[in-house]
């Protein structure tokens, strides 16, 4: 059966398997993500799904202050063992998140945290622009649908793409960690502080300043 590219990249992003497996378990379940994910597992392939369920409880709190002072982000990165967790591999992966977080600014760390209300409050938003589009009624509903996708995207940190890679979420780059190193990594929680945050003053572009110091 034909495969969609969107659940060869979901699945791949739940299992840090490479995109061709994806594809071959995608085509030999008729694109069931969860029995992919069971094919994977007994191949032996499904590396971040098979570690996905071990507890992890060590790991680093990193913090990234921008240049100037201007924004500051700290998050809490966990793995399973301290040992990993004192790797230069870890802090420099948990530098990197916290970088991306500063640039990107996303509101979630998974789109499992975004309430139900602001949900609704966000389709209802989607759905007057597009009807203010002059969409059919009829074809609207699809719309907000995938535009809401957009919207997981543009603000859930494991569905952002990485700064440094942008062919990459978030979740497929902690994937491949887990791969790598050979120990479950969970994005637990940030916050992130931005000088006269909520003040009225000047527009400044942070991303691409942030950008330009992650090229030098």
């Amino acid at each position: 059966m034909a495969v969609n590219a969107s659940a060869v990249k979901e699945l791949r992003e739940k299992t840090g398997a490479g995109m061709l497996d994806c594809k071959k378990a995608l085509e030999e379940t008729s694109g069931n993500i969860e029995k992919a994910i069971e094919f994977l597992r007994e191949k032996g392939l499904a590396a971040a799904a098979n570690k996905a369920g071990r507890i992890a409880t060590e790991g680093v709190v990193e913090s990234y202050i921008h240049a100037g002072g201007r924004i500051g982000v700290i998050v809490e990165i966990n793995c399973e063992t301290d040992f990993v967790a004192k790797t230069d591999q870890f802090k420099d992966f948990a530098r990197d998140i916290a970088m991306h977080i500063a640039a990107s600014n996303p509101r979630f760390v998974r789109r499992e945290e975004v309430s139900p209300e602001e949900v609704e409050k966000e389709k209802e938003i989607l759905k007057a622009q597009a009807l203010n589009e002059g969409k059919p009624e009829k074809i609207v509903e699809k719309m907000v649908e995938g535009r809401i996708s957009k919207f997981y995207e543009e603000f859930c940190l494991m569905e952002q793409a990485f700064i440094k890679d942008p062919d990459k979420t978030i979740a497929t780059l902690v994937n491949e960690k887990i791969s790598t190193i050979g120990e479950n990594i969970s994005i637990r929680r940030f916050v992130r502080y931005e000088l006269g945050e909520g003040l009225e003053k000047k527009e400044d572009n942070f991303y691409e300043e942030v950008m330009s110091q992650v090229k030098q």
